[in-house]
């Protein structure tokens, strides 16, 4: 048995042109001990330890991995010579509105950069920019914290409790707690255009028409590519995945992906938004279409007057609003009569969400704006009548919070506080994976675990575990280290 420990590394880099994939491969022997790295070029990628019983085992292995990926087109590679690819950071145009009248704006938060990114829920109001920020206020405009991401902001997406932020670096962040971590490493070849998540499954988007579907733990589940281009909208609920691109909207069922119908909209699909029944497709074509869930038929058509940038509805979809490039917003009732059309005050909407008699839209300003979309308040802007904006402030000594990238970033404590649940990192099947040790949960289901700050042997208290529906654990409240 030879007991040599020479540490060799291989390097490949798989680049191709027109937008294809642009990733990287290493694998590294040291001794017994196989290291592979892998990700996007000019990123740090996802790594994976295995050991071995010996080093010839070990080098077997290795060799094995990089036979598969020059096969499939790799080569060798030196480091840092070829460049990240760019994203795409989606470029839009604003005129000024046509309105006759402007909306009747309560509060407005400017962010510094375009804004995207968009969540509001029974206490906070989130908006997330290019610049990588996203801020939470109350719903009287008051900030009360500040997330620095890595990159852009692509979108937020609610899943339950949790909420996450897609960025421009590939990844997913998970925000529901003070320190964000990265719960999603998006594969190197996907150019993210918009992603949403249900019950942990996360479903993307891109800018080649491809619907990706990526699991709890982070691995590729399936992927399909529509009839179409550039897809700004995906949405997903129980029954399908609606995915939205240049050519229409097609359902897939959330299980293996089967296409389960196809419609053809009036101009490419700019943004989607869902309720029970239906999903509502923004478009190119100066339009918001509404389409049965059931089988894709479109059973009402909003009429806009310049391309639809993004929609919403009221609960039931009982009135639909949406945003277009021209700085204006509109309401319409079930049937697609248009009640009213306001300018915003402060370029395009290019999300929005309605709440509770208000409309919250972010703009291509950078803006977070808080409409008052009820009856009297938009009667009285009709005839001029406006409240004055109230610009909100940022507050001076504003907590922010930035992602874990290390173990060394993670609090610690001695002990498990009463009521804290205790999970713990153990190698699997060549895999570092995260299970449950406190009493009272099934401790053969993985847990949904920040990848930055996992290590063999490790043990986490984390405030609270909920289970979910594809039988593992999401995390809720603050994770520290077990000393």
């Amino acid at each position: 048995m030879s007991t040599a420990s020479t540490v060799s590394t291989t390097y490949l880099e798989l680049s191709q042109e027109g937008g294809g994939a642009h990733k990287f491969y290493e694998v590294t022997v040291d001794g017994p001990v196989v290291t592979v790295r892998y990700g996007r070029i000019g990123a740090g990628g996802q790594t994976q330890t295995t050991t071995f019983p010996t080093v010839e085992k070990a080098r077997a292995a290795a060799a094995k991995k990089v036979g598969e990926k020059v096969r499939k087109g790799y080569a060798p590679a030196v480091q840092g010579l070829r460049a990240p690819r760019a994203v795409t950071r989606r470029q839009v145009s604003s005129a000024p509105s046509t309105a006759r009248a402007v909306a009747p704006v309560l509060w407005r938060f400017r962010t510094g950069s375009a804004a995207f990114g968009i969540h509001v829920d029974d206490e906070r109001c989130w908006v997330g920019n290019q610049a990588g920020d996203v801020y939470t206020l109350d719903h009287e405009g008051a900030v009360l914290a500040h997330f620095s991401l890595p990159d852009g902001v692509k979108c937020l997406v609610a899943d339950d409790f949790w909420i996450y932020a897609g960025c421009d670096d590939g990844k997913v962040y998970d925000l529901s707690a003070k320190i964000p971590f990265a719960a999603y490493d998006i594969a190197a070849d996907v150019d993210i255009f918009w992603l949403d998540i249900h019950e942990g499954v996360l479903d993307v988007s891109d800018r080649d028409g491809r619907l990706t579907v990526i699991d709890h733990e982070d691995e590729h589940q399936w992927s399909r590519r529509s009839q179409g281009e550039h897809a700004w909208m995906v949405r997903a609920d129980d029954r399908a995945v609606y995915h939205g691109h240049h050519r229409g909207v097609t359902a897939y069922a959330p299980d293996g992906g089967g296409e389960l119908w196809h419609t053809p909209t009036k101009g490419g699909v700019l943004f989607g938004w869902q309720e029970q029944d239906a999903v509502y497709a923004g478009t190119a074509h100066r339009v918001v279409q509404r389409l049965s869930k059931a089988g894709g038929a479109v059973e009402a058509t909003y009429a806009c007057d310049s391309a639809v940038y993004s929609c919403a509805t009221s609960p039931g979809g009982r009135f639909v609003f949406a945003g277009d490039a021209a700085s204006s917003v509109y309401c319409f009732d079930r049937d697609g009569t248009r009640l009213w059309k306001l300018g915003t005050g402060g370029g395009s909407a290019l999300s929005m969400q309605y709440r509770d008699e208000r409309l919250y839209l972010v703009t291509t300003d950078g803006s977070l704006v808080c409409v008052d979309a009820s009856e009297a308040a938009v009667a009285a802007a009709q005839q001029g009548s406006v409240p004055a904006v109230r610009d909100v402030k940022l507050a001076a000594a504003l907590p922010t919070y930035a992602p874990a990238t290390a173990a060394t970033a993670v609090a610690t404590v001695a002990q498990a506080p009463a009521g804290a649940v205790v999970v713990e990192c153990v190698q699997t099947a060549g895999r570092l994976r995260v299970h449950v040790v406190s009493d009272g949960y099934d401790t053969s289901w993985n847990v949904q675990f920040p990848r930055a700050i996992r290590e063999p042997g490790a043990r986490y208290v984390v405030d609270a575990l909920h289970p979910a529906a594809g039988g593992f654990y999401r995390v809720r409240g603050d994770i520290r280290r077990l000393l």
